[in-house]
């Protein structure tokens, strides 16, 4: 397999040192055991075993369709699994877990808003309550400092009292990171957060979201169309396809035996500098290359 090139670390982000290894009997971040999910006929995925470690980055690929994003939405609690159980640290999944942080591929945002940076963030620290409650003294230069910790952390400190509605694709992305990693998670979820940005943001991102596992010890499930942007961070890949799964290290998984079998249809992966192409006789099954589109993804208007 060709060594993937590694991407720049982002501006204004220190490189992280690995974080503390957790003890040898904490649960796993994530537990999936016998799991399958559903919706009236249609079989999304069934029979997943996934065990993500505390630090270990797992990114989730697969055409439309697939479960990817469903998947998401069942460890957040907002979707019931069809069969089997999961649990986040040991806790049986539910919503408002400040267990997990969730980084969106984009959030409505009215252009006239005048809502800052700073108070995304903040919905971050507090928003699993209801409604922002009033901080004054102590409590508040407390919630001050540590939002701007959380900025800074991200690269973002120079545009923190800046409107998000004046902010560009990749500073947005690096402020949702920043109110995710707020409560301190062992799981970070991320639904294709470096859709619609140019490829020098999304390696900038995909760098920061790995510093801030090495650094802080958070597990990673990572939802993508192109595996190439993330694939120097990346311990285990889970690709879902046709209602199954494969799930293993990138070299296991992406492999053009693997994939056939997976699809039901001829597909070669190929390797080129560092990046890897999925494709098929007629088209792509994803993973396209951005910067020249040359492949398209296999699959409906599911995701």
């Amino acid at each position: 397999m060709t060594e993937p090139a590694t991407a720049p670390a982002p501006a204004a982000v220190r490189p992280a040192p690995a974080g503390p290894a957790a003890p040898a009997n904490d649960p796993p971040a994530l537990q999936l055991r016998d799991a399958g999910l559903g919706f009236g006929r249609r079989t999304l995925w069934t029979h997943l075993d996934l065990s993500i470690a505390r630090g270990e980055f797992v990114a989730v690929l697969g055409s439309n369709g697939s479960g990817k994003t469903s998947l998401l939405r069942t460890i957040l609690g907002e979707v019931a699994l069809t069969s089997g159980s999961g649990a986040i640290s040991g806790r049986p999944l539910g919503r408002g877990s400040t267990d997990v942080g969730y980084v969106p591929q984009k959030i409505a945002i009215d252009a006239a808003t005048m809502i800052k940076a700073r108070d995304v963030v903040r919905m971050g620290l507090d928003g699993h309550r209801w409604g922002l409650p009033v901080a004054v003294g102590a409590r508040r230069r407390r919630i001050r400092s540590r939002i701007d910790e959380l900025l800074e952390s991200v690269g973002a400190g120079e545009f923190g009292d800046a409107p998000v509605s004046m902010l560009s694709g990749g500073e947005l992305q690096r402020i949702r990171v920043a109110a995710a990693l707020a409560s301190d998670p062992v799981l970070l979820l991320c639904d294709e957060p470096l859709a619609a940005l140019d490829l020098r943001h999304q390696q900038d991102i995909a760098a920061l979201i790995d510093a801030q596992r090495r650094l802080r010890g958070t597990a990673v499930l990572f939802v993508t169309h192109d595996i190439n942007p993330v694939l120097p961070y990346v311990d285990q890949v889970l690709y879902l396809a046709g209602g199954s799964f494969r799930l293993g290290r990138p070299d296991e998984v992406l492999t053009s035996a693997g994939l056939s079998e997976l699809y039901g249809a001829p597909v070669d992966v190929l390797r080129a500098q560092g990046r890897i192409i999925v494709v098929s006789s007629t088209e792509a099954v994803g993973h396209q290359s951005h910067d020249d589109h040359a492949a398209t993804e296999l699959g409906g208007e599911w995701r």
